[in-house]
């Protein structure tokens, strides 16, 4: 007879076990130093080319010169977007992964990248909104409501949503919601002119108030991702085994599509949807943190604006004197690497 003790344990497993806290913390630290030097190096380069010394000259002091203009007006502005989305998208890419118990999802995968998206095409159409402070509302309208529909598609029928049914769900309905929008652009490309310079992902056209509007939905999704941890940690294990250990699959199911909905929402509309890093991120950082959860969103929290920066700026640098968006360069980049990561060390299961 085969005891629990004697039980072989997955792989994953042992291999948590195997990490000490210690090394998990020192791993933050990395994450940490290597965020602010990304930080640095997107507020040092751009498009325009000012000297180094002078940059952190007016980082520091500003004396209203037209260096002093381009790093407060341009570099900061673009720098704090790239970490309020590139976390947002990343943290939103690790819910969806335990949600669904699918370490390849993303956001766009139960429609909420899609749903903000069209939402801004019956905005920009009908009711002519312009600018990021119009696209903001009718963005984080349209993926509460693709959320919403995409969770009772799922949970129509026997029994409560399992991630297969939400995952099928959300993929119909963003193929249907991403056709109709390029519906109605095709029917009138001078007023979606505008529009798609915004769905390119970049991080540069968005002003600080404008972020300033949607971050306290963001910070809501953070402290709701953060406190799912340890719920989403039994929910992995399966929905019986996670309700013997007195987890509510369900509850944490809704908290953690209301926070995704919050943080991909919200992050769409700033950027316009900035591919891949919802999808890399956390599956390239559970190689290092094992499959807990807690460990997960805080790697990611880090990872994702450290990419989102970097892929920025690249994009200022090899196309001077123009730019190529963040969103072009993260899939370009980041989906011959996540292929490479994949057929070398097999998608970790969850």
């Amino acid at each position: 007879m085969t005891t629990d003790a004697s039980r072989p344990r997955p792989l994953e497993e042992r291999r948590t076990e195997q990490l000490p806290q210690a090394r998990r913390l020192l791993g933050l630290v990395a994450l940490t130093f290597v965020l602010a030097c990304v930080l640095a190096l997107s507020v040092s380069f751009g498009a325009n080319p000012v000297p180094l010394r002078d940059v952190w000259q007016n980082v520091f002091r500003p004396d209203g010169s037209e260096a002093a203009s381009i790093v407060w007006t341009l570099r900061m502005p673009r720098t704090f977007v790239g970490i309020v989305s590139g976390l947002a998208f990343g943290v939103a890419g690790a819910l969806i992964q335990a949600i669904t118990r699918n370490p390849l999802a993303d956001p766009g995968i139960l429609g909420v990248n899609a749903g903000a998206g069209f939402a801004i095409t019956i905005g920009v159409g009908l009711f002519g909104v312009s600018g990021i402070t119009g696209y903001v509302w009718f963005s984080f309208l349209g993926a509460v409501v693709a959320t919403a529909v995409v969770y009772a598609i799922g949970s129509s029928g026997r029994g409560s949503a399992s991630p297969v049914t939400l995952v099928l769900a959300g993929v119909a309905l963003a193929a249907v919601l991403t056709a109709f929008s390029t519906f109605l652009m095709l029917m009138d490309e001078e007023t979606f002119r505008a529009f798609k310079n915004w769905g390119l992902g970049s991080i540069a056209r968005t002003s600080v108030p404008d972020v300033l509007s949607v971050l306290p939905f963001i910070v809501v999704g953070l402290v709701i991702a953060f406190c799912l941890g340890g719920a989403l940690n039994a929910v992995a294990l399966g929905d019986d085994q996670a309700a013997s250990l007195g987890a509510s699959v369900i509850r944490t199911r809704v908290a953690g599509i209301a926070a995704v909905t919050l943080l991909a929402g919200g992050a769409t509309s700033l950027t316009g949807g900035i591919a891949f890093i919802g999808l890399m991120v956390p599956h390239v950082v559970r190689w290092f943190t094992g499959p807990d959860q807690r460990w997960i969103i805080a790697y990611t929290a880090l990872a994702s604006p450290i990419l989102v920066l970097a892929a920025d700026v690249i994009g200022r640098l090899v196309a001077r004197p123009g730019e190529i968006e963040a969103g072009v360069l993260t899939a370009l980049i980041g989906a011959p690497v996540l292929i490479a990561l994949v057929r070398r060390r097999k998608a970790a299961g969850l």
